[in-house]
């Protein structure tokens, strides 16, 4: 059976609907940076989540090729996740989504290395005839970090914002979003197949003893 991140890590992607802390560790992903409103039909976000899924979908299913990955095994790619900041604040203004700057990425299983991104990248260009140079290989350490499960519509997200903001001032932090530790969204339902009202988005923020 192929691994699946979410049912084998839970405690990251299956949090309750209410805030809890979490020590998040350093993992590996496909990333694209960009900026605007990620609406926007047929925008730079839309194409660049298609360049993660190009080169996601290459690592998977490297298996059936003749290229050989140290370590692989089975798996099922994760879902899309995504940092979002406005400039000069730490807070997110939904009315005002032209002015967010993101990175779109998906997680690597640990045996990708920085010299197999690159192959995926050059030969997702080759088999999709699409241009991945945007993608880049990162790696992210959260480290402390208050995150809960948010259901409904994007836009209802402060109202969930809110309640961690509570909990954490309860329990002695406050926010620590600075550099890559910043607002994080993991996106466990596709919005083309599921209802607003019903979508499930972990969203996670980091932070320190108060």
């Amino acid at each position: 059976m192929a691994f699946d991140f979410k049912k084998e890590y839970k405690e990251y992607y299956m949090p309750p609907k209410k805030p809890v802390i979490v020590d998040v560790p350093e993992m590996s992903y496909i990333a694209v940076r960009g900026k605007g409103d990620p609406n926007e039909k047929d925008g730079e976000y839309k194409q660049d989540v298609g360049v993660l899924y190009a080169v996601a979908y290459t690592l998977k299913m490297s298996y059936k090729t003749d290229h050989r990955i140290e370590g692989f095994y089975e798996y099922v790619v994760p879902p899309l996740e995504g940092l979002w900041k406005q400039d000069g604040s730490e807070n997110i203004d939904y009315a005002h989504k032209e002015q967010f700057e993101w990175t779109a990425m998906i997680r690597l299983p640990e045996f990708v290395t920085e010299e197999e991104f690159r192959w995926a990248v050059e030969t997702a260009e080759k088999k999709k005839n699409t241009d991945c140079s945007k993608a880049r290989f990162i790696t992210l350490k959260e480290g402390l970090c208050v995150q809960m499960m948010h259901i409904g519509s994007y836009d209802d997200e402060p109202a969930s914002v809110a309640l961690m903001n509570e909990f954490i001032a309860e329990q002695g932090y406050v926010n620590d979003m600075v550099n890559e530790r910043q607002h994080h969204e993991i996106y466990l339902s596709d919005p083309r197949k599921t209802e607003p009202a019903k979508l499930k988005t972990v969203i996670r923020h980091p932070i320190k003893k108060g």
